[in-house]
């Protein structure tokens, strides 16, 4: 305790408070820059507060929370043994990530390569799928394969019924004839009736679930494109020509009334109005009547 008689001041601990009176033998500390209060601190105290803030990594850096300068923390010297070990460990924390992302790329490449091949049976035929992936090159099978997803995907996003809306939306006052098509009924809107405001639309990926829904709809389109195919055209022999036209059907329809729902969708929200208040009200209709 040199530094109290030197100072003739009383050594005080800013984490517990405690003076050098209520315990002598601890052992005190002078680790930043700061002056009175805040200039003395037990080992023990501010040990415990460096560990709370290093979270359990131990060579994260720690500065003072009133000077800002950082704390000089040293370590015992490592035997050779404990050495290696520390750096294996420092060095296999900081290859763990690139190992499972590349793990993880690896897994979703090798999961589109499978998907590829069984879109390619499923369309083509079971067995006219194998020969020609069995003809094929194999690296032409290893790239072309895993981009099937990607294009189903990428053509799953071009959203050509947004382009429909918007000229129907821009000619509807033209088009008369589609009120003649579709009427409305008593109590609802016509599909071409003008719209007395233009209602905010939200960007259709801003939406995680619309992501989830795109990446669903073209991950199961061959499938439901091979259904119709067999359904619509059974009287067409190849299976290629009978997909393919399964899909274009599929597309179209469901494009559709796409198209009519969101129409609708758009209608109602152009036309929604915001009542007055019951009491507000009550209060315009005695003000009228008087």
């Amino acid at each position: 305790l040199s530094q109290r008689s030197c100072l003739s001041l009383s050594l005080s601990c800013w984490v517990c408070f405690a003076t050098d009176e209520d315990d002598r033998t601890a052992e005190w500390v002078r680790p930043c820059r700061c002056r009175g209060s805040t200039k003395w601190v037990h080992q023990v105290c501010l040990q415990r507060w460096v560990d709370e803030k290093q979270r359990g990594n131990s060579t994260a850096r720690v500065a003072c929370p009133q000077c800002n300068a950082e704390y000089l923390i040293v370590f015992p010297k490592l035997g050779p043994v404990v050495y290696v070990l520390d750096l294996a460990d420092r060095l296999i924390s900081k290859a763990c990530p690139f190992t499972a992302a590349g793990i993880m790329v690896g897994s979703i490449y090798w999961t589109a390569v499978t998907y590829g091949a069984v879109t390619v049976m499923q369309v083509v035929g079971h067995k006219e799928g194998l020969d020609v992936m069995e003809r094929a090159d194999p690296l032409f099978l290893l790239i072309g394969l895993p981009t099937i997803p990607v294009m189903l995907i990428l053509g799953k996003m071009i959203r050509w019924e947004d382009y429909v809306l918007r000229f129907w939306r821009k000619y509807s006052n033209k088009l008369q004839i589609l009120n003649s098509i579709f009427p409305g009924q008593k109590g609802h809107i016509g599909i071409g009736c003008p719209v007395p405001r233009i209602p905010a639309e939200a960007s259709p990926l801003a939406d995680h679930v619309s992501a989830t829904r795109i990446l669903c709809g073209a991950l199961v389109f061959p499938t439901i494109a091979t259904i119709v195919g067999k359904l619509m055209f059974s009287s067409v022999n190849s299976n290629l020509q009978r997909t393919i036209l399964g899909g274009i059907a599929f597309v179209a329809v469901k494009g559709a009334f796409k198209v009519y729902f969101k129409q609708q969708q758009y209608q109602r929200q152009a036309h929604r109005k915001i009542l007055n208040f019951p009491e507000a009200e009550e209060a315009w209709t005695d003000r009228q009547t008087h």
